[in-house]
């Protein structure tokens, strides 16, 4: 049986004290990447306990918000994602968009599977709350990496 706890890896970076965060992905839970510059939040999300999962995510990204006004790519993408851990995920996408200047400094992709038109609906959705390019990208498999290249550039 798989653990509840999830591996998080956090290092300091160079904005104000913000630490980068690093979840690694399990059986229930998608791969994170918190990072000047960066948001990166793909996978399966159907944790146990979605609050305990996503409350430091979000969180950070709260505090990332009040300090960042730079440029910043957001990839999003799941091959599953129950209905609490949408809420957690629509929760955030509301407080990127409080970010400064964010139709200039943010943009979000949000990665689907070929053929999921559900996923696909979802991103389009999301992409209605807020305000910067959003891109709704069908892909042959959501398993990404972080180190992977992003699909276009578009900053």
């Amino acid at each position: 049986m798989e653990q509840n706890k999830f591996s998080v890896y956090p290092f300091v970076i160079g904005m104000k004290g913000l630490k980068r965060y690093i979840a690694d992905p399990t059986r229930r839970t998608p791969r994170i990447v918190l990072e000047a510059g960066r948001i990166f939040i793909v996978g399966r999300s159907i944790p146990e306990n979605p609050g305990e999962f996503y409350r430091p995510v979000y969180e950070w990204i709260s505090q990332y918000v009040q300090i960042n006004g730079h440029k910043t790519s957001i990839e999003l993408g799941f091959e599953y994602i129950n209905t609490s851990s949408t809420k957690w995920i629509y929760n955030i996408i509301k407080e990127i968009a409080g970010m400064k200047n964010l139709a200039e400094n943010v943009r979000i992709i949000w990665y689907y599977d070929m053929g999921d038109e559900d996923m696909c609906e979802l991103g389009f959705i999301l992409k209605s709350l807020v305000e910067c390019p959003f891109y709704v990208v069908e892909s042959e498999g959501v398993e990404r990496t972080p180190d992977d290249q992003v699909v276009f550039d578009t900053m």
